[in-house]
C-alpha cells in the first residue's frame, strides 16, 4: 500500500505506464494506492520513495545470476566468494550492477579497446593535417595557431561510451555502500555517452568483431540497466520511462526453457521448429484480427520405429505447479497444441515450471467418454541446482516424454 502523499504526478504516470504493460497494476483504495507486481520483480525508484518488489518465491542471489546468464548466452559471473550476490531487502538491482562492474573492471585490466578517432583542434605546432580553409577564414593566415584536423587512437569510442553511461546509472541504483564506491571508483576510467537514449541507440547498432567480441559480456549487463523497467530483449520494454531495473520472471524463465529444451533436442538428433507462419495454429473467422497458439518451443525429434519425424510442443509456466495442481486454462491450452502438433494416436505436451528444492515429473492424463484426449507431461526444474544440471536432467527425461 502507497500513501496518496508518497506519489507525484510523473510516479503516477510512470506506473500506469508499466500497467499498461503488464508488469504490475495500480489501483486506488480510501487510503492510498494498492500496488501489485506479479511476476515482475526489481527496483523502482521514483520521486519521493524507492520500491522493492521481491519475488513470489525467492531464488539465492548467485543462483539467480547463474539463470540469468545461461538464458542471455553470457559467461556466468564471478563465483559468491570472490563477488558478494546475496540478495537484499532492495531485490535484485544489485545483482545486475556488481555484474556490470566485474566486467569493466576486467576490461580496465586488459587495457580498453583503442581506434582511430577524429579530432578538429587549434594547435601552436603542426600534428596531422592542416585545415588550409580554417586557417585562411579563421586566422587570416597567421600562423602563431593552426588549425589541425588529427586522426589519433583514443578510448573515447562507442564501445567504452556506453558502459560510461551504464556504470553511472548504475550508480543511482545500488544500495550496497561498498558496491557504489567500487562503481564510483571506476567510472572514471570510461568516457561517457550524452544520455542514456543515446547509448542505447549505440548497442542496438553495435556489431561484434574479433576487435571487440570481449566487450559482448559488458554489453548484455549494461543493456539490461539502460533499459530499465519492462521487458525487450529480453527483460526490458521500449518506452519506459520508469528509472529503475525490472526483471520480468516469466520472460527470464520462458527463455531459461527454451535454451534447456534446445539443447535437449540437439542431444536426442533433434531440434527447434519456428511457431510462426505456416507452422503456428491459427484462429480465422472471428470478430477482429486473426489470434494464433503459438507454444514457447516446438522441437522436431526423430521417430523410434519410423523415419518420420514428430514434433513435441513445450511451454514454460513461471508457476509453482509442484505445491499445486495445473490450472484448467493451462490445461486447455496445451490440449490445443498437442491435438494441433502431435499425432492424433498419442497426443502429448510439455509444461516446465520451477521447481525449487529438486526436480520432478509427473503425468497428467486427460480423458473423455470417447476416450483419451491426451497426455501433458508437467516437468519441475531445480532452481538451486546448477543450469548444467537441469539441462542433464532434462536430456535424460526427454526420450521418456517422446514415443
Amino acid at each position: 500500500m502507497l500513501g496518496t502523499d508518497q506519489l507525484t504526478h510523473r510516479d503516477f504516470e510512470r506506473l500506469r505506464a508499466l500497467q499498461t504493460r503488464g508488469c504490475l497494476s495500480l489501483d486506488q483504495t480510501r487510503s492510498g494506492w494498492r500496488l501489485k507486481a506479479d511476476a515482475t520483480v526489481g527496483i523502482l525508484v521514483l520521486d519521493r520513495i524507492r520500491l522493492a518488489v521481491e519475488p513470489k518465491f525467492a531464488i539465492p542471489g548467485e543462483q539467480l545470476m547463474r539463470w540469468l546468464a545461461y538464458a542471455l548466452g553470457a559467461p556466468a559471473p564471478l563465483p559468491a566468494t570472490a563477488r558478494r550476490w546475496a540478495t537484499g531487502p532492495d531485490g535484485y538491482a544489485d545483482l545486475v550492477a556488481a555484474a556490470l562492474l566485474e566486467q569493466c573492471e576486467q576490461l580496465a585490466r586488459e587495457g580498453l579497446r583503442r581506434d582511430y578517432v577524429r579530432r578538429q583542434s587549434l594547435e601552436p605546432v603542426l600534428r596531422g593535417r592542416l585545415d588550409v580553409a580554417a586557417q585562411v577564414s579563421r586566422r587570416y593566415g597567421q600562423l602563431d595557431q593552426l588549425h589541425v584536423r588529427t586522426f589519433d587512437r583514443e578510448t573515447d569510442i562507442e564501445d567504452n561510451r556506453v558502459l560510461g553511461t551504464a556504470l553511472r546509472v548504475a550508480r543511482t541504483l545500488a544500495t550496497q555502500p561498498d558496491l557504489v564506491r567500487e562503481l564510483h571508483a571506476i567510472t572514471g576510467a570510461f568516457p561517457q555517452a550524452l544520455t542514456p537514449d543515446a547509448a542505447l541507440r549505440t548497442l542496438d547498432r553495435t556489431r561484434y568483431t574479433r576487435l571487440n567480441t570481449r566487450y559482448r559480456t559488458a554489453h548484455t549487463w549494461a543493456r539490461l540497466l539502460l533499459r530499465g523497467g519492462g521487458v525487450t530483449d529480453l527483460l526490458t520494454d521500449e518506452g519506459m520511462t520508469a528509472d529503475g531495473l525490472l526483471l520480468a520472471m516469466p520472460a527470464l524463465w520462458e527463455a531459461v526453457v527454451r535454451r534447456l529444451a534446445t539443447e535437449a533436442a540437439i542431444r536426442h538428433g533433434g531440434h527447434t521448429v519456428p511457431t510462426n507462419g505456416t507452422t503456428g495454429i491459427t484462429v480465422r473467422g472471428d470478430l477482429g484480427s486473426t489470434s494464433a497458439f503459438r507454444p514457447d518451443v516446438l522441437l522436431s525429434l526423430p521417430g523410434h520405429d519410423s523415419p518420420r519425424r514428430t514434433l513435441l510442443p513445450v511451454d514454460a509456466k513461471y508457476k509453482r505447479y509442484d505445491r499445486y495442481g495445473v490450472a484448467a486454462g493451462d490445461v486447455h491450452q496445451l490440449l490445443t497444441y498437442s491435438a494441433g502438433y502431435t499425432p492424433s494416436t498419442d497426443p502429448r505436451a510439455v509444461i516446465v515450471h520451477p521447481c525449487p528444492g529438486g526436480h520432478s515429473h509427473r503425468v497428467l492424463q486427460v480423458s473423455a467418454p470417447q476416450g483419451s484426449l491426451g497426455s501433458i507431461h508437467v516437468l519441475g526444474i531445480d532452481t538451486h541446482a546448477a543450469p548444467q544440471q537441469a539441462a542433464a536432467w532434462i536430456r535424460s527425461v526427454v526420450p521418456r516424454v517422446d514415443w
